[in-house]
């Protein structure tokens, strides 16, 4: 048995997706309260994006579907429905694990027609959500990369990283490491991130790559209309990233695709409802910002990024730049969009 405490529940055939995705057993342990994890055999742990994507890398390793952090923004929501559950309570509750990704990766990465491209994880859900620390699949992941060549990066919210800071530091020069953090106030980031680390202990994180000798990307993304899009919110938070050593920042604002949307707008309602209003006037009935707001954040936030030096132009080991928190205009005015 894996886990102490455990209990197993496989066979009640409500799960039709995930007898798809190759489902070995069901586990719930005390330690995670509400959550049940999924042991599934993937076939596959190579991903390739879709070329309309146009993202900048073409294949991605999830080492998890699902995700216990449980943002309620989070774009990936959606894919959980390809399993047969909803992109709600389920997604943060109903985790898969690829038990055996690491070792289906590496027979992967051994074949002749494997061009060494560059691979992205964390593009769906969290390699160091907090099950990480109990199966372990990112050592092994990890080892397969950068043994094979193959060029990585890595994007989490998750503390649990530095536990892999001694092998990421072997592949220096083969890994990207990026760190999200997009909100700053520890109370608003518990209500809209609840199973995440505080912002504390992410820029601790970002601290900790940095120390190591890494290069640390933060990925100040979703920007939250009219909770987080402040000017003291962005500058006391990007001041903060500065000061714990990352070298550059991208700022993006909140996009709410399928599923995602009713999820995110649900929670507005019942803990912001005068927001609602002003969310139909810049999302209108899309998933994205109007490029009015987005013009307006852009010229909110490239000042603050030029000023803490974590623009594209940023040396790589720069010095970091301490934080000094200034006041500065609230929210974006709801008329003007």
């Amino acid at each position: 048995m894996r886990w102490a405490a455990q209990t197993l529940d496989v066979d009640d055939g409500a799960l039709p997706g995930l007898e798809r995705a190759g489902l070995v057993r069901s586990v719930r342990t005390p330690d995670f309260d509400g959550i049940t994890f999924h042991e599934v055999l993937c076939k596959s742990a190579l991903n390739k994006t879709p070329e309309a994507s146009q993202l900048p890398f073409r294949f991605t390793v999830n080492t998890f579907r699902g995700c216990s952090h449980a943002c309620r923004y989070c774009f990936a929501r959606p894919t959980h429905e390809y399993l047969d559950l909803d992109a709600g309570r389920d997604f943060d509750s109903q985790i898969v694990v690829k038990t055996n990704v690491a070792a289906v990766l590496r027979r992967e990465l051994a074949r002749r027609s494997w061009k060494r491209e560059h691979v992205a994880l964390g593009t769906n859900t969290d390699p160091y959500q907090r099950a990480e620390g109990r199966y372990r699949l990112m050592p092994g992941v990890i080892r397969a990369l950068a043994e094979s060549g193959t060029p990585f990066s890595i994007l989490t919210k998750g503390t649990l990283l530095r536990r892999d800071l001694p092998l990421l530091t072997l592949a220096a020069g083969q890994v990207g490491v990026a760190v999200s953090l997009a909100i700053g106030d520890p109370e608003l980031q518990q209500q809209i991130e609840p199973g995440t680390p505080t912002p504390k202990a992410r820029l601790d994180l970002i601290r900790a790559i940095s120390d190591a000798g890494l290069p640390c990307h933060v990925m100040v993304a979703p920007v939250i209309p009219y909770l987080t899009d402040s000017s003291r919110h962005l500058d006391d938070l990007l001041g903060a990233i500065s000061a714990a050593g990352a070298t550059g920042v991208t700022v993006l604002p909140m996009h709410l695709r399928g599923s995602t949307r009713g999820w995110f707008l649900s929670w507005l309602g019942q803990e912001h409802p005068a927001l609602i209003r002003r969310y139909r006037r810049i999302y209108g009935r899309g998933a994205y910002v109007s490029p009015e707001y987005a013009t307006w954040l852009k010229d909110r936030v490239d000042p603050l990024v030029a000023r803490y030096g974590l623009g594209p132009r940023a040396a790589e080991h720069r010095r970091p730049v301490a934080a000094t928190p200034r006041p500065g205009a609230e929210s974006a005015d709801p008329t003007l969009f």
